[in-house]
């Protein structure tokens, strides 16, 4: 129940660093630190989950409506360092289709 957010920004770049879990009671403190970016256009926003090890349906929803809205703005969204259990998480509901997902390297060894 506990989720930090760490947003840093390089030149057309906007990465957002989590640690915690994106759920029920996390997902309205992301929505409110993601919103913003998406109202930029011609970004790329990066959403690092290495040290995220629990998302729910709401958490998704958050990254669709992420997704979405960059898309408006003519911005990219990607997700870098999904564990296995995430990655998982995104085939099954098939938004590896819609978003670029990047495993988590350390798994990969």
């Amino acid at each position: 129940m506990n989720l930090q957010i760490n947003t840093m920004v390089e030149r057309n770049r906007r990465i957002v660093q989590l640690e915690g879990e994106v759920d029920v009671y996390t997902a309205s403190i992301l929505k409110e630190a993601l919103t913003p970016l998406t109202k930029q256009n011609n970004v790329e926003i990066i959403i690092d989950l290495s040290h995220v090890h629990y998302i729910d349906s709401i958490g998704l929803g958050i990254f669709i409506g992420t997704l979405k809205a960059a898309n408006k703005a003519q911005s990219t969204l990607r997700i870098n360092g999904a564990n296995e259990r995430i990655s998982r998480l995104f085939s099954i509901t098939g938004l590896d289709e819609v978003i670029e997902i990047e495993a988590d390297k350390r798994e990969e060894v």
